[in-house]
């Protein structure tokens, strides 16, 4: 091939469903000539043929079958953070994995309308006077008072992307902040914290917050960070929100605490079982949804248009990086 000749053209599988609904805005921002499948991602046999020659696949999940069946596959790109179920070292040597993020303004908003939600005591109001009960200090004695975000300390487990931009939301609305880490390497005076640490001091952090937002990651590390002793240091008014991952927090152990009131209230997004196709299953062999003191979403925090949008364009992007022979960004792993 001469300098002037063009470079081959790509084939792209996209096997990500939330892309689904920007499919011509990605499609016109790929490199001419970029073909692109976008196969039922229910269907494994239709996967499975798509990825025969494909060079770049767009899915979080890449198993040991998919990998093999795909030679010349030479890009895995998730459209999330999450490469987990990307299994690396089934991939052919030099193949690379990169991710994306963008979810972070989404989230951030999750985390402080669902940090009022709770806190104010609107979900028990709604219920009340949808059964025509005034619960509210002004017209029951025996209503409790409720605290704005003015007085709070906002705890955050993690402060990568997410907690970050949670923490720049919370602090509009005069709250204080406090970050634990697992390296310890957030600057506290630079992010205008009251301080940071190690998860050395989760207890601490968890005794002294009256918000505590969860946005680590899932590994080895973190698996169960959060269980009976750590919950059992948070205020009975103390509210628990998880964005991160749901095994982070341990399932009995956060169950029994917001059954026993030993914690306030928690908003979940992140869950301890998933539907293994559709759109139903029960989220936790616990039955959370009995309890009046959880705001439950189906992990949707970071689901808006603008989220998918910022992605599906940072994925487009390093396809064209790709085709052009240039380095790449959001390289998480190389496999070997």
């Amino acid at each position: 091939m001469t300098a002037t000749d063009p470079a081959p053209a790509l084939t792209v599988v996209v096997a990500d469903p939330n892309l689904a609904p920007l499919h011509a805005e990605f499609e016109a921002a790929l490199p001419a000539g970029t073909a692109v499948s976008w196969p039922d991602v229910q269907d494994s046999e239709a996967v499975a043929d798509a990825l025969t020659d494909a060079d770049v696949l767009v899915s979080g999940v890449c198993s040991a079958t998919m990998a093999a069946g795909a030679p010349r596959l030479r890009l895995v790109h998730a459209a999330g953070a999450g490469t987990e179920k990307i299994e690396i070292d089934s991939l052919a040597p030099g193949t690379q994995v990169a991710n994306t993020f963008h979810h972070e303004d989404s989230m951030a908003e999750y985390a402080v309308s669902s940090a009022i939600l709770l806190r104010r005591g609107f979900l028990r109001q709604h219920r009340a006077l949808r059964n025509g009960e005034w619960d509210s200090p002004a017209y029951d004695l025996r209503a409790p008072w409720v605290d704005t975000l003015s007085t709070a300390t906002i705890g955050f487990v993690g402060f990568g992307h997410i907690g970050a931009r949670c923490w720049e939301l919370f602090q509009a609305f005069g709250a204080q902040g406090v970050a634990v880490t697992r390296r310890g390497d957030v600057d506290a005076a630079a992010e205008r914290l009251a301080w940071s640490g190690t998860v050395d001091d989760l207890g601490t952090l968890l005794e002294t917050s009256d918000v505590v937002v969860v946005s680590a990651p899932l590994t080895e590390a973190t698996a169960g960070l959060i269980g009976a002793a750590e919950l059992a240091r948070m205020r009975p008014s103390s509210v628990l929100i998880n964005v991160g991952r749901g095994p982070v927090v341990d399932e009995d152990a956060l169950y029994h605490a917001l059954s026993e009131r030993t914690i306030g209230a928690a908003a979940l997004d992140v869950w301890y079982q998933y539907p293994a196709g559709g759109h139903t299953g029960a989220p936790s062999k616990h039955p959370f949804e009995k309890l009046d003191n959880v705001l439950m979403t189906p992990h949707s925090s970071g689901l808006t248009r603008e989220t998918f949008a910022r992605r599906a364009a940072d994925i487009a992007a390093n396809i064209g990086r790709l085709a052009a022979g240039e380095e790449l960004s959001n390289v998480v792993a190389v496999a070997r």
